[in-house]
């Protein structure tokens, strides 16, 4: 893996009103930091950090320059970028972090995977199914390898393990050997046809069922003659008692 070079210069003052005058400026601020030196204050151009290190995935080797070697503190340092912090809604770059590396010393990092080829499961109709996007590996700085996985030949219901992965004579994986990374997935759509058919099947509410004989309609119950003769009667009497009245 080849080291990306960027230039950095010490960066004067702290506080957030400090560090939005150097972004209004073109800067962007970072700290530089390590195992064996205290935190250093620093700044990166944002049109260079975006052009070199912005699409950068993982764990990449960075070699820090400061404008010809003038401050030997900051000059010609390895280093791995932790981390990058963004705005959540415009996506510029706030802040970075640099960490110092010994290229004499083993370390761990984590190592993104990328996945080429067209599965013969998937053109069978099987879904190639990620289940690790990046694999944690124990080696030197400078032997960071990239990691492109063929999945060319994976059938459906296979899988590719770490245990699989060939890996560069002095770097280790670290975990699991039986862990899957990438799998294909037996095809979905057929599964749900049949229930999709079986939802068809059931009428809607209300709606007989096809060759079902459809209930006769409720009406309202007829009045019994007798009570409605009655009720007549004796509402024709009240009215004669109130005229003797």
């Amino acid at each position: 893996m080849d080291m990306v070079e960027v230039s950095i210069e010490r960066r004067q003052g702290q506080g957030k009103g400090t560090a939005r005058k150097l972004r209004r400026a073109g800067g962007i601020p970072a700290v530089f930091y390590g195992p064996k030196r205290a935190t250093v204050s620093i700044a990166v151009r944002a049109e260079e950090f975006e052009r070199k290190l912005s699409h950068l995935e993982g764990s990449h080797l960075i070699r820090l320059v400061n404008d010809g070697g003038k401050d030997a503190e900051l000059h010609d340092k390895a280093v791995l970028l932790r981390e990058i912090q963004r705005h959540p809604v415009t996506g510029e770059v706030l802040h970075a972090d640099f960490f110092e590396v010994d290229l004499t010393e083993r370390l761990t990092v984590s190592v993104p995977l990328r996945f080429v080829g067209k599965a013969v499961g998937v053109v069978e109709g099987g879904v190639l199914q990620p289940i690790v996007r990046e694999i944690e590996l124990e080696c030197l700085p400078t032997e960071i390898p990239e990691f492109i996985v063929d999945v060319s030949h994976l059938t459906i219901h296979q899988a590719v393990h770490l245990s699989e992965l060939r890996l560069p004579e002095r770097v280790t994986a670290m975990g699991e050997p039986t862990q899957p990374l990438v799998s294909v997935l037996p095809p979905t759509v057929e599964e749900a046809k049949p229930a999709a058919e079986a939802a068809e099947a059931v009428p809607a509410e209300g709606v007989p069922a096809e060759g079902a004989a459809a209930a006769p309609a409720e009406g309202p119950a007829p009045a019994e003659g007798k009570g409605g003769g009655e009720a007549k009667g004796s509402e024709g009497k009240g009215r004669k008692g109130g005229g003797e009245a």
